[in-house]
């Protein structure tokens, strides 16, 4: 092989891998998203079957990113005072804007087993104060655009008013 023919080549693989290195890079930097913003905004009673209790619980969903997500399906869990709880998935499609929210509504059931066990474990919190959740869910997108979220804190009921 002659030196011109061998130095173009090295040049042209030089460039090549530049050229893929920085569109590896630029696709990297599409991906990172900033969290979704999640709030428990409602919970309505639906007919359960046997000793299951069910709720459709209303998520709001706030995008603070420049891209909107798409989502063909949600799925929920629910732990309180680090036990599962609750659990409830949705087919349904939607999306939530670029810098916009949107209103979602999961079906959830608890068991009858389920409810024995926090009953009991909540037994030791006096008042239910201080009482830790956990909520943990997906918006499903497909290989590359499924979205997890997750919520803490602590439920801290309302404190009974006192008669003077």
């Amino acid at each position: 092989m002659c030196p011109s023919l061998r130095r173009t080549c090295l040049s042209l693989l030089r460039l090549l891998l530049t050229s893929l290195l920085m569109l590896g890079v630029a696709a990297c930097s599409t991906l990172q998203r900033d969290p979704l913003h999640i709030d428990l905004v409602g919970l309505e009673p639906l007919p359960g079957q046997g000793l299951e209790a069910r709720f459709a619980v209303k998520l709001r969903v706030q995008n603070p990113n420049d891209a909107a997500i798409d989502y063909n399906g949600v799925a929920l869990q629910l732990e309180v005072n680090g036990q599962p709880l609750a659990s409830g998935v949705s087919d349904q499609r939607g999306q939530v804007p670029r810098f916009g929210e949107a209103l979602l509504s999961v079906p959830v059931s608890i068991s009858a087993f389920s409810a024995l066990r926090q009953a009991w474990r909540l037994s030791a919190y006096a008042p239910l104060q201080g009482v830790p959740y956990v909520l943990r869910g997906k918006l499903a997108g497909g290989l590359l655009n499924t979205v997890r979220f997750t919520d803490k804190g602590v439920l801290n009921w309302p404190e009974p008013a006192q008669k003077p």
